[in-house]
């Protein structure tokens, strides 16, 4: 099996691995690539938030870039072709609707388009009760294509985007404490504004928890069906989550990055710097070229610009 096949078939096995684990990621495929670049079309990585690739989309100028605009689709949710480009001037490449275009210096030459599609986990709402609001909510949220649980012992899974509590005053107490120190952004309880202002008294929330409890949960349309509440209840849930940005609790530990050639990432969070010499965007990892100059440190695309920087200021 040639080096490019078997690379795209661990980039395969690893999409299977983080999607398994509702792991939020980009995956990044060259769609064109011009020589002397090192890419071929069909090139594949995935991409985490922390700047994590795995697999191989180019040499390191393309790859930092990929890494970077990643983070900005992962953000929005929505697909993004990247150009990157060789040359000296970006207003000479200007971006297009639905794509953008990166000039980097430090390019050999050649050219490469990069398709980052983000895969994105469907929304898992955790439903507790089994009253005949609890069974509309669970046939509505699958019509939505969202990922259901029908939770029964006090634990709330990694990842839960909201847990709905119908349990007729059942547990209540102990599901809205679980699903809160589980960092779930939407806690909704299904009762009476009576009953859910005991409740939440009887809790003693910080204002921060009691900004992600909704109780009575649902937007107000009127609803006393069992269906019409649950779609009320939905309904505020879609409205969280595309107008509020209620994103899902923690995932469990991301399964470890599979090695192509690339050294640890970022553990936590994308930090980025600008390339002193080229003035390209580059990813602060632990592999990146860095000098540190009267006292200030900077953070290089190659070894070529660092070595010129530090030559620079001698």
């Amino acid at each position: 099996m040639s080096s490019g096949v078997e690379s795209r078939a661990r980039v395969a096995r690893r999409v299977a691995e983080l999607s398994a684990a509702r792991v939020p990621f980009v995956r990044a495929t060259v769609v064109r690539a011009q020589l002397p670049t090192s890419a071929e079309p069909g090139d594949t990585a995935v991409v985490l938030g922390d700047g994590t690739i795995d697999g191989f989309v180019g040499g390191q100028c393309a790859e930092t870039s990929v890494i970077v605009a990643a983070a900005d689709v992962l953000a929005s949710g929505e697909a993004l072709l990247l150009r990157v480009l060789p040359g000296d001037d970006p207003d000479t490449f200007p971006d297009t609707p639905g794509a953008r275009t990166v000039v980097n210096p430090c390019l050999s030459g050649g050219a490469v388009e990069i398709f980052l599609e983000p895969q994105l986990p469907a929304p898992l709402v955790a439903i507790v009760g089994a009253s005949p609001i609890a069974e509309a909510l669970a046939s509505f949220a699958k019509a939505l294509s969202y990922e259901v649980e029908r939770a029964t012992a006090v634990a709330v899974m990694p990842g839960t985007t909201a847990v709905l509590v119908a349990t007729h005053g059942h547990d209540e107490e102990a599901w809205v404490r679980a699903a809160l120190d589980a960092g779930v952004g939407f806690v909704g309880l299904i009762a009476s504004p009576t009953r859910g202002a005991a409740v939440i008294e009887s809790l003693g929330l910080t204002d921060a928890e009691r900004t992600r409890v909704h109780a009575p949960v649902g937007l107000w349309i009127g609803a006393r069906t069992a269906d019409e509440i649950a779609l009320s209840i939905l309904a505020e849930i879609v409205q969280a989550i595309r107008l509020d940005g209620l994103q899902p609790s923690a995932p469990t530990a991301e399964p470890q990055a599979v090695a192509f050639g690339r050294a640890a990432a970022p553990a936590h969070e994308l930090v980025t710097a600008i390339d002193p010499i080229c003035g390209m965007t580059v990813v602060v990892a632990d592999t990146t070229p860095t000098a540190t100059v009267d006292g200030d440190q900077f953070w290089f695309c190659c070894t070529g610009c660092r070595d010129r920087h530090v030559a620079a200021a001698h």
